[in-house]
């Protein structure tokens, strides 16, 4: 993935509306380009494969970072001194987990042009330490969706084919901790059921684009809420037999040929939990996995075991998750109080 300025009659096209590699027809316009020249271009082969190293959501996201950049009267390549001062404008109304994805963006697309990365910068860099410090560094994390609160959503559920899918959906994103590109992108060939329960293959995801595809497997539920008895259910009433798991509806409940996108995804949560008397203001789909990420630990499953659901590789990873559930353990509170 690159980015490319054309030139024509003087009139110079944004960065962020265009992902090719044909730096030939880059138009440097900063001091720094006087001193890295674009290179020769990549053959079309090269360019393509680039260019599908990234996702399309990871596109848009940097597309949409750019943009905002250059909405703010800038231009790429820019300077130290141009990113710093972005970064303190940024600091007044932006957290600070925003404006470091920004920084990563502007630091994609000077790697991607051949000239240096102002982002690596001390200047910057002491910017964004000062930003730090002053505004803190707290991520805020969608409110995990735990075992019991999934329970109580689900107890409101009807028997209208919406409820059906809305069920299956629920439990699946949560019993398989998944991402809300992951569950929109299953297919009916993607689940063996099995004696045992189902297994769910997940075949891309935003930590395996190579598409290597991992397996979950879903065990029969102890309670009136299974997955696996849900899942089926809502096939056989909605006669789906192939392709996507979970189509799009309409307003009467009506089955729709396309597939739920990930907005549809966090709409059905919070309107299910704002149902069931819960503020919906905190929960988004990753309310799921984070959900039985939380409630798995606080059941006493190991990280190991959590991880082979969550595809998280390593620990680290994993720790957000967690965190919560550690402070309560063992407190020094709970002996004292």
């Amino acid at each position: 993935m690159t980015f490319e300025r054309h030139h024509d009659a003087g009139t110079t096209m944004s960065m962020a509306d265009s992902y090719s590699l044909n730096k030939s027809e880059i138009n440097f316009t900063a001091p720094m380009s006087e001193r890295h020249p674009p290179s020769s271009v990549l053959p079309a082969g090269v360019q393509r494969l680039v260019t599908a190293s990234l996702s399309e959501a990871s596109k848009r996201a940097y597309r949409l970072d750019i943009a905002h950049f250059e909405g703010t009267g800038r231009r790429l390549p820019a300077t130290p001194e141009t990113v710093a001062s972005y970064l303190a404008e940024g600091a007044e109304t932006y957290a600070v987990a925003t404006l470091q994805r920004r920084l990563a963006s502007i630091s994609k697309a000077h790697r991607a042009l051949g000239v240096d990365d102002p982002t690596k910068s001390e200047l910057v860099r002491a910017t964004l330490r000062g930003v730090r410090r002053t505004l803190g560094f707290k991520q805020r994390q969608a409110q995990a969706l735990l075992r019991a609160d999934l329970f109580a959503v689900l107890d409101l559920l009807g028997d209208r084919t919406k409820d059906h899918r809305d069920r299956a959906m629920l439990l699946l994103g949560w019993a398989c901790a998944m991402r809300r590109s992951e569950l929109v992108a299953l297919d009916v060939e993607d689940i063996e059921f099995t004696g045992q329960g189902a297994l769910v293959t997940i075949r891309r995801s935003k930590t395996d684009q190579e598409g290597r595809g991992r397996e979950i497997a879903v065990p029969f539920g102890r309670t009136r809420h299974c997955p696996v008895a849900a899942l089926k259910h809502w096939l056989e009433v909605a006669g789906i037999e192939t392709g996507a798991i979970f189509p799009s509806m309409d307003k009467h409940g009506n089955i729709l040929p396309e597939r739920v996108t990930g907005e549809v995804v966090t709409d059905v949560l919070k309107a299910r939990v704002s149902a069931a008397g819960y503020d919906p203001s905190g929960f988004s789909a990753h309310s799921l996995r984070s959900g039985f990420a939380t409630s798995a630990a606080m059941a006493g499953a190991t990280s190991h075991k959590i991880r082979e659901v969550t595809g998280h590789r390593s620990e680290a990873g994993l720790a957000p998750y967690l965190r919560t559930v550690n402070l309560f353990t063992d407190s020094a509170a709970a002996r004292v109080l």
